[in-house]
């Protein structure tokens, strides 16, 4: 380690965030700055920091710094740690450095000196990052990893790292915290950010564990006496740990003290910018505690009125945050909005109209924020509210149409002649399209008048904006008003749109008219519908036209895709019956193929369109077009053996991998679904089987997740065959189940271990101890993502029905674990959505294991081996019912395993049932319910019970 330090400079060139993302040791980087996504906005808004590209030319004196690694904390192994600890500024910097074998050899260092010595490599790291001496960028990579080593990604290492946190001598944390809090009024923008953020991390641990109490009472005290850099870098850590923690751990007079704090600095008499723009992106962050604040009228009128004024301000990017704030207000308080509603229409009128793009966007972003709540409070209470209902619909957007609708159609007219057509492409135009879709969901047949003139009177105009603004303006209507209202102005259109599909001399109208004539097939063309817009007289022409695109350039071709699959789909219900696709069947194959192999299908996403159309053409295909389909079989196959034959493998050719594997297994599964189409595929299954097994020794975990969904679907397909293939196919099935990294993976393959065991019944026993092995591991692994664990409980279930009896040897094992996670699911008050959603899912996993259990073991003299679980599975039941927040999947189950239950154990079961407390209850209110399955299910266990018992 003696390179000067200006050689380090001149050999550094890689950026300390991607130093910090690559080091194998660290958890990779979030974002620095602000980072959040909208529910409606296509792209991620991603805000840096300026980066410092001031870099002392003079050497650092090292000598400064070394008292620091004197501390009884490095004593320990001093013969090591200390040369270490030393030159940790030069390790940093040569981390960063153009020489891999210089960058590699300090990543090693840097990942010895953490395992070595860990409280003395965080105290190092912090160290550096207080001391105004160093390098800028040694500084802010000591920062990175210092927050990477607080938190993590995966739920187990979060935990491991919060645990490693808490188990350090305080004196040590005391120093560290004490080296973050000074490092907020260092000169250094990227030092004071960088402290930020690692400050939020250790309150994250800490304040829940009722550590660091003093913590923000010390950030308030004084933020206002504080240089302003300071102040902004206060401010801006109050916002991320705000981010960081739950509301619970915040004392109201703590948040009232920092929204007191927050508003002050949004206010106009703050005269640094960069403060308010920190004050308001801290109060978006603080708004999840502000509850009680929303709550008091002459509080909320202060924040909102400041929040409001702030939108105005000369600064863009001070009003750009101020939107997005008002935004994330309207999503968390949409019920308090009602006595600002007009202020803010007439504020976002103007920003709409008058001001730069990235203001206009979030100011169009809040009115689709307030669809967004209105369409989920609709769709959840059907429109009837009462007095007594938690959130009512206050139809801020029925009462704006008038005005609202003429401000969407305008932005629609302010498209870019040069815009990308990639997905990641967005503008005022793709905004304003967006809120009048989900306006027009939003108030239904009420859009329809008001956007009408528009696109009457643009529609046939010369300049492409116009026709492209009207195009849009129809397709973005298309879902949410009546068919009543909308088929017959589909029917009188749909001859134009298919014109200029093919005659419009420019692209963005011929795209904008494909995806709308997409549109047009996806919600008013089916069997629901009572008059069809796709008749024996305009089908021709429509594939003719489609087809015809397919071969314009990507962006409007992959439109076309996209129109033809929403056409296919609109038949896949007609079953054997002949439908009006049938007559072109082999020309629309063809053309899809000729698709996928052009030069310039990696565009726009050309090559995945086309693919995705051809398998649901496939789909809704029928007997007399299935001698085409299995024609198509050696042709995919000789695609995908072509892909695997090639020495390289690149990212394009894994998801053509993916592709090729997810065609197939569309086939597989439309001709193994009856007979004779089958016999026909079976002459290919080995083939099949082979190439899928080759796609394994790919990287990719898209095309492993498509391979091994197609293995499901050749399992169900060949049936008992399919043992011949499981000698070389367990241990991949055995690689996917281990595959915690891409729990994707994981996931798909224990839904494959359920296919094949529906395929091979007892043949699958000889595997069982290996799988079961694996599962029950998988479930005991706390690195194995949470939503892979319902699945694997159902998958109990599979191997249970397929072996029967012989599952005996697995109950020891199994039921303690359902029984362990029944008590977890059983009780979820307080819990959020998304916790409800996967508990639910939980539960439901459990009761199919439960019911394959039980009926695995049906009609078999080891019945009684069932008898001891009996009542805990009972108690499970009641448990559920009394929680009163069972989703129709959960509640329908549920009903089932107490039918499975009864049938099971028989006349044993009578005195179980007795005693349980909700049974009775449970099963009236299933058998009276509105939903057709659940009260087939309640009817069937009702059968089931009468039988053991009499109620």
């Amino acid at each position: 380690m003696k390179i000067e330090i200006g050689q380090a400079f001149q050999n550094r060139a890689v950026d300390a965030e991607i130093v910090a993302r690559r080091l194998t040791l660290f958890e990779s980087t979030a974002d620095i700055g602000w980072r959040h996504s909208k529910k409606n906005l296509k792209h991620w808004r991603l805000c840096f920091f300026p980066h410092s590209a001031r870099v002392s030319e003079s050497p650092r004196c090292f000598a400064r710094f070394l008292p620091l690694f004197y501390s009884p904390l490095c004593i320990a192994d001093s013969t090591r740690q200390l040369p270490m600890a030393m030159e940790v500024t030069q390790i940093l910097l040569n981390a960063q450095a153009v020489d891999g074998a210089l960058r590699k050899q300090a990543e090693e260092n840097l990942k010895q000196f953490q395992e070595q010595n860990l409280p003395s490599f965080l105290f190092s790291l912090a160290g550096e990052l207080a001391n105004d001496d160093k390098p800028a960028e040694s500084r802010k990579l000591a920062g990175l990893i210092l927050k990477n080593a607080l938190d993590a990604k995966e739920q187990h290492r979060k935990i491991e790292f919060v645990q490693r946190w808490l188990s350090l001598d305080p004196t040590l944390k005391a120093q560290i915290k004490a080296f973050l809090l000074r490092t907020l009024s260092s000169p250094s923008p990227d030092a004071r950010s960088t402290a930020s953020q690692v400050i939020a991390k250790v309150a994250g641990i800490e304040l829940p564990h009722k550590q660091w109490p003093e913590l923000i009472g010390s950030l308030l005290s004084n933020v206002h006496q504080l240089p302003a850099p300071t102040r902004q870098a206060t401010l801006e850590t109050l916002g991320y740990i705000c981010e960081e923690v739950s509301p619970d751990v915040v004392d109201q007079d703590h948040v009232n003290k920092i929204l007191t704090a927050v508003v002050q600095g949004m206010n106009s008499t703050e005269e640094n910018n960069d403060v308010r723009v920190a004050a308001i992106k801290a109060l978006y962050n603080a708004l999840g505690f502000a509850q009680a604040n929303f709550s008091n009228d002459i509080e909320r009128d202060f924040i909102m009125r400041i929040v409001c004024e702030t939108t105005l301000s000369p600064e863009l990017k001070i009003r750009r945050a101020a939107f997005e704030c008002l935004v994330a207000i309207s999503s968390t308080y949409y019920e308090k909005l009602a006595p600002y509603i007009h202020d803010i229409f007439t504020i976002t009128a103007k920003a709409v109209k008058e001001d730069e793009e990235p203001v206009a966007l979030q100011a169009i972003e809040f009115w689709s924020s307030i669809c967004d709540e209105e369409i989920d409070i609709l769709e959840e209470y059907g429109g009837d509210f009462s007095a007594d209902s938690e959130v009512p619909c206050f139809y801020f957007i029925k009462q704006a149409l008038s005005f609202l609708v003429p401000m969407l159609l305008e932005t629609l007219l302010k498209q870019e002649e040069d815009l990308d057509q990639d997905e990641g492409a967005w503008n005022i135009a793709m905004a304003g399209g967006t809120c009048l879709g989900l306006v027009a969901r939003t108030v239904g047949d009420d859009i329809v008048p008001l956007v009408m003139p528009f696109i009457e009177e643009n529609i046939t105009k010369p300049d492409w904006r116009q026709r492209e603004a009207a195009t849009y303006a129809f397709g973005s209507i298309l879902e949410g008003p009546s068919p009543d209202k909308l088929v017959p102005l589909v029917n009188m259109a749909l001859n134009f749109m298919l014109t200029a599909l093919m005659k419009d001399v420019n692209n963005h109208v011929k795209d904008t008219t494909a995806w709308t004539l997409g549109r047009m097939f996806e919600f008013l063309h089916g069997s629901a519908l009572d008059t069809p817009i796709i008749t024996p007289a305009n089908c021709q022409q429509i594939i003719t036209v489609l087809l015809k695109s397919m071969t314009d350039v990507p962006n409007v071709a992959e439109k076309a895709c996209g129109a033809l699959y929403f056409l296919a789909q609109g038949y896949e219900d007609t079953g054997s019956a002949s439908s009006p696709l049938t007559p072109f069947f082999q020309e629309i194959v063809h053309a899809l193929l000729t698709v996928t192999h052009r030069e310039d299908a990696g565009e726009s996403r050309l090559r995945t369109a086309a693919y995705e159309a051809l398998n649901e053409v496939v789909r809704c295909s029928n007997d007399e077009t299935a001698p085409m389909v299995v024609q198509l079989v050696p042709l995919i196959m000789m695609e995908l053996h072509q892909t695997l034959e090639k020495v390289s493998s690149d990212e394009r050719q894994n998801e053509l991998q993916g592709l090729l594997c997810g065609c197939l297994q569309v086939i597989i599964q439309k001709l193994g679904s009856s007979e004779p189409t089958k016999y026909h595929f079976m002459q290919y299954a080995d083939q099949i089987m082979g190439l899928f097994l080759r796609v394994f020794a790919s990287r990719s975990a898209t095309a492993h997740e498509e391979a091994m969904l197609a293995i499901g679907a050749l399992a169900y397909a060949t049936g008992a065959d399919f043992a011949k293939y499981m000698t070389e196919f367990y241990k991949y099935l055995e690689m996917g189940l281990q595959n915690f990294e891409d729990y994707q993976v994981c996931a798909i393959t224990v839904g494959v271990v359920g296919d094949v065991c529906r395929a091979l019944e007892e043949k699958i026993l000889p595997y069982c101890d290996g799988i079961m092995t694996q599962l029950l591991k998988d479930l005991s692994s706390n690195q194995l993502h949470r939503s892979v664990k319902p699945p694997i409980f159902s998958c109990f279930g599979d191997i249970a029905l397929a072996i029967g009896e012989n599952f005996e040897k697995y109950l020891l094992y199994a039921m303690p674990m359902l029984q362990s996670a029944a008590d977890l699911s059983s009780h979820t008050s307080g819990a959020d959505d998304d916790m409800t959603e996967y508990t639910n899912s939980l539960r439901n996993g459990i009761l199919e294991a439960y019911s394959g259990i039980f009926q695995g073991f049906k009609g078999s003299p080891k019945t009684q081996l069932l008898m001891p679980y009996g009542p805990h599975v009972l108690q499970f039941l009641d448990s559920l019912y009394m929680e009163k927040d069972m989703d129709d999947v959960v509640t329908k189950t549920a009903i089932g395993v107490l039918g499975d239950l009864a049938d099971t154990l028989g006349s044993n079961a009578g005195p179980l049932i007795q005693q349980s407390v909700s049974s009775k209850d449970f099963l009236k209110e299933c058998l009276s319910s509105d939903d057709h399955l659940i009260k087939e299910s309640a009817e069937w266990a009702k059968l089931a019970i009468s039988r053991a018992i009499s109620f």
